[in-house]
Formats: C-alpha cells, sequence, structure tokens
C-alpha cells in the first residue's frame, strides 16, 4: 500500500489573515509530504527485510513508521477541522461533553491551550476510550504522549513550521487565532465516530 496526500480541504489562501497562504503552501507541500514520503519509504524497507530475511534495518523503519505516518494522520486531522467558516463553538453531542468532561467550553480551552504551550508537537482533544472521556493530550513530535486507545478529536499542530512564519514566536498569538478558523462540524463527527464503536 502506499499514502498520499490529499489535496487541502480549501484553497491556500482561505484562512488568511490568520495563517498565511505562504505557511499552508509550505507546510502541506513541503512539510506533510515529507511525512507521507517518510512513510512509503519506511514501509518500503520493511518489505524488502522480510524479503530478504536481513532485519539489520527494520528497527530504524519501524520507527520511521510511527514518526511518519503519525505525522500524515495529525497533519490530515489538522487541515480538516480548519475552514474558512470556523470560529466558533463547538455545539451538540460534542458540546454537551465537554462541559460535562472539563466543566465547561473554558475550562477545556484553557487547559488546551496549556497543552499548545508545552507541547513539543502537537496538542489534541481526543477520545479516551479506556477511560470514556474526552482529554487534552501534549504529544511530542508526532508520536511522544499519545494516550493508547485514544481516538483524536481535534489537532492542533504547534511546530514551529506551522506558525513561525507568520506569529515569529508568539506561539500563543498563534493557538488564540487558531481558533478563529476550527470548524467544530469535522471533530463532532470524529466524537459520534469514536463513542459509537466504545459506548
Amino acid at each position: 500500500m502506499s499514502y498520499e496526500l490529499d489535496p487541502l480541504p480549501y484553497e491556500y489562501d482561505a484562512l488568511e489573515p490568520h495563517l498565511s497562504e505562504q505557511v499552508l503552501t509550505w507546510h502541506h507541500d513541503t512539510h506533510h509530504q515529507g511525512y507521507v514520503n517518510g512513510w512509503n519509504s519506511a514501509e518500503e524497507t520493511l518489505s524488502e527485510n522480510r524479503e530478504a530475511g536481513d532485519f539489520s534495518s527494520s528497527a530504524g523503519a519501524l520507527r520511521n513508521v510511527t514518526h511518519n505516518g503519525s505525522g500524515h494522520v495529525l497533519h490530515d486531522l489538522f487541515w480538516q477541522n480548519m475552514s474558512p467558516e470556523g470560529g466558533d463553538e463547538p455545539s451538540g453531542a460534542l458540546a454537551d461533553r465537554i462541559e460535562a468532561d472539563f466543566g465547561s467550553y473554558d475550562a477545556w480551552r484553557g487547559e488546551f491551550e496549556a497543552a499548545a504551550s508545552a507541547a513539543g508537537g502537537w496538542a489534541l482533544l481526543v477520545y479516551d476510550s479506556f477511560s470514556n472521556q474526552l482529554r487534552n493530550v501534549v504529544v511530542d513530535k508526532h508520536d511522544q504522549g499519545a494516550l493508547w486507545g485514544s481516538h483524536p478529536i481535534l489537532a492542533l499542530d504547534v511546530w514551529e513550521h506551522s506558525y513561525y512564519h507568520d506569529y515569529g514566536p508568539a506561539r500563543g498569538e498563534f493557538v488564540e487565532n487558531f481558533f478563529a478558523v476550527v470548524d467544530w462540524e469535522e471533530p463532532a463527527a470524529r466524537y459520534e465516530a469514536a463513542v459509537e464503536l466504545f459506548e
């Protein structure tokens, strides 16, 4: 199986002024494409090693699968949970669950922003199927700090390449402006699909 980079679900300039056309072009076409290429390369190495019966480079390739594969999956989520029509708060079942698990939307958002300020990669809102609740998690790189059995609902990329061109070192300003383009329709659908599997 070969993985491919899907096009953005909107034009490259559609999220301006919050995310510039230049950043989306670099981020999607270069950085995200790099994770897709890295995942495909790692899978090819593993396949060749299995055929040859030589596993001397397999451990590195396995690490590349989790790093690049997670990078690809999380970037897909990141693009999908934003849109030019974003900016509202969640509604419906997801809003009710955020209030139940965090006390309020503001409490959830404050904790999520704290995760974004600490992360060396990603801040995620996930549905934890083991504990049957929503959680915020801090994920370094793409695959360090993830919680087994959890399903990402909302993804925010805080690698420097996602904001430095537009915001310089002001990561907090970038995070604040992210909420101006969050489109909760997609995270709500992911939440409902995850709950159907486990509740």
